[in-house]
């Protein structure tokens, strides 16, 4: 049984900054409400970042307009924060605004199973930490879904773990280690545990991407309203994800990308070490082998 989720990701919705057109974002998510309804998917999932941030009264406001926004959705929505979410407001705010719990949950979808990896998605500013923090306790319940689970596995969260490039990225070219989680390795790791198809499904990079890593197919999605792929008009991307034998996934609006793919289980063979710390490679520079 097939499964048909729409998709919006940062919608950063606020004043403009930077690239992100948010003066157009509750415009935009009316457009996104008549295509999720058209399209009539299983549920909606929100990758997080509905907000740009700017203090504490502004922010609340801002994320109870976009939670009215999607009340035009006929479909299920599942939240998921992300970093502009969670400057100024904590996850409990997050919780009482979109009126649903924004703890890490999974739940069976047709043949598949939907795990959502809200792993602390705060960017952290203090002297003895600055950026994401991957805490013990996220990767660990990663890790058990992986092992345990019996079906097809989507796992979806706001920030990618596939470490793929950032080479022409806006915000991430010069800064890429605000692209992920520090030690997403093993969040990659974790994953890989899985003896069933696994499939992610991120946000938060603002472009669409495909990276496979260990057999496994990492999607993100661009930005409802990033503009810096799309001559500084608003990308106004809405994504619809089809999940049975073949995944199809597709987005909409000015910066479109349309692939499908059959996932499978197959891990790959580990990679090698450093050149310098392998003895064979070692032995072959000092002529010991021929």
């Amino acid at each position: 049984m097939s499964v048909r989720i729409a998709v919006v990701a940062d919608i950063h919705h606020g004043k403009p900054s930077a690239t992100k057109r948010g003066d157009t974002a509750l415009e935009l998510m009316a457009e996104f409400a008549r295509f999720a309804n058209d399209v009539a998917p299983d549920f909606v999932v929100d990758l997080g970042d509905r907000i740009s941030d700017m203090d504490r009264d502004t922010d609340l406001q801002l994320e109870r307009e976009v939670a009215e926004a999607f009340k035009a959705v006929n479909a299920p929505v599942h939240h998921i924060n992300g970093n502009h979410d969670r400057d100024h407001l904590d996850v409990s705010d997050n919780e009482e605004i979109l009126g649903q719990s924004l703890a890490n949950a999974t739940f069976d979808a047709g043949d598949w199973r939907i795990a959502l990896w809200r792993a602390d998605s705060k960017i952290h500013r203090t002297p003895e930490h600055s950026g994401f923090i991957l805490h013990e306790a996220d990767l660990l319940w990663l890790s058990r879904v992986a092992q345990n689970t019996d079906k097809p596995l989507l796992v979806i969260s706001h920030v990618p773990v596939s470490g793929h490039g950032q080479i022409g990225n806006y915000y991430f070219e010069r800064n890429p280690s605000a692209s992920t989680y520090p030690m997403a390795e093993r969040a990659r790791a974790a994953l890989a545990q899985s003896r069933q198809p696994v499939v992610c499904l991120s946000g938060h990079v603002h472009w669409n991407t495909i990276t496979t890593v260990d057999g496994i197919t990492h999607l993100t999605q661009q930005s409802l309203t990033e503009s810096f792929t799309t001559k500084g008009q608003p990308a106004g991307a809405f994504g619809l994800l089809e999940l049975g034998e073949t995944v199809s996934w597709q987005v909409q609006g000015l910066d479109p990308i349309a692939h499908s793919f059959k996932p499978h289980a197959d891990r790959w063979t580990p990679p090698l070490p450093d050149f310098k710390q392998h003895p064979e490679f070692a032995a072959r520079r000092r002529g010991d082998l021929k």
